[in-house]
């Protein structure tokens, strides 16, 4: 068994798993999460700034300590897509390198492959469409995770629909959003997940436009749904096994966001439930989670915990052995000393 860590450097957090791996198996994994904004205006110029970069360097510096403290052999290191979108991100990677990491900016069918991966445990033999909704994209992946293990992608990829996104967009302006900010949002993220939505055949069963073989089930995972999960609950302090694998409807999605628009962002700050660092871009990711409700015709979603930081350390010991890919991708494992 092999004690790893697992760093993903997402648009709004980054994130943290010391996990204990066999054979593609997590026996435990521990979580660390702390929100940076490394997208912060990368939208609107094209460039992380430098700033939000410091943020990223010293919270990773910890979370490397961390990692050796709690006895991890090795460590790999992701970045998604503010890394992706912004021209500097080399910037970054040099800084996170002399730490002892060997960070990857992976495309986004990666990430949606990885996330699937992390999720598809909990539900064995059906057909499941994995909704990964971050800071700048939005990951759909469909397939299925066979009961002896065997993973099959029929379809990924990923769309730049994200709760920052949209938020510096549409959302920024004024201390409350107006009605047409609010409605350009869902515009902007009908009109980027409509395509894939088709393309990939990721209607519900029994909603128009479903194919012979729809999903079963819309499991989402991010920030926005658990957070979400945790303030329809009241839930505070945060509770992991409260909101793992439950259920939101689209009702009570669209509940929250009219909830949400009503508030300034210092009154979604004192919101039970939501941490106060989350409140400006909440709202732009209620958005976008409406609208993938909306497109792919399910009337609720199960939210998930087990994301993409689970796929990376599924793959972490067989990445250490040289072992395959099952989703023709694996992490650079850097030994802790």
């Amino acid at each position: 068994m092999a004690r790893v860590a697992c760093i993903d450097i997402g648009t709004v957090t980054a994130r943290l798993a010391v996990a204990d791996v066999r054979d593609g198996r997590v026996a435990r994994l521990a979580k660390h999460s702390e929100i940076c904004n490394l997208g912060q205006g990368v939208d609107a110029t094209g460039r992380l700034d430098q700033a939000a970069m410091e943020r990223v360097f010293a919270c990773v510096r910890g979370y490397v300590e961390s990692a050796r403290e709690a006895g991890a052999v090795a460590a790999c290191c992701t970045l998604t897509s503010a890394a992706r979108d912004a021209e500097n991100s080399r910037e970054l990677g040099a800084a996170l390198d002399s730490l002892g990491l060997d960070p990857l900016i992976i495309p986004g069918e990666v990430e949606g492959a990885l996330t699937f991966l992390g999720v598809a445990r909990d539900f064995p033999g059906r057909t499941i469409l994995v909704a990964d909704n971050g800071g700048g994209s939005t990951e759909l992946a469909l397939g299925s995770l066979s009961t002896d293990g065997a993973l099959e992608l029929r379809f990924v990829r990923s769309v730049d629909v994200g709760c920052r996104r949209l938020t510096e967009r549409f959302l920024s302006e004024g201390p409350l959003p107006s009605a047409d900010d609010l409605v350009a949002a869902h515009d902007f993220a009908a009109e980027r997940l409509a395509p894939a939505v088709r393309e990939g055949g990721l209607v519900a069963a029994g909603a128009e436009g479903a194919t012979d073989a729809p999903p079963e089930v819309l499991v989402v995972t991010g920030g926005t749904v658990t957070s979400l999960v945790a303030v329809e609950k009241g839930l505070e302090p945060y509770d992991p096994s409260q909101v793992h694998l439950a259920e939101l409807t689209r009702e009570q999605v669209g509940a929250l966001e009219r909830r949400l628009a009503a508030l300034t962002v210092e009154g979604r700050a004192e919101l039970a439930g939501l941490q106060p660092q989350r409140a400006p871009v909440i709202l732009g990711g209620t958005v976008a989670v409406a609208e993938l409700l909306g497109q792919t015709g399910f009337s609720a979603l199960t939210v998930s915990e087990s994301d993409l930081l689970f796929g990376l350390a599924t793959l972490a010991d067989g990445a250490l052995a040289g072992a395959p890919s099952p989703v023709g991708w694996a992490p650079s494992m850097r030994p802790l000393r």
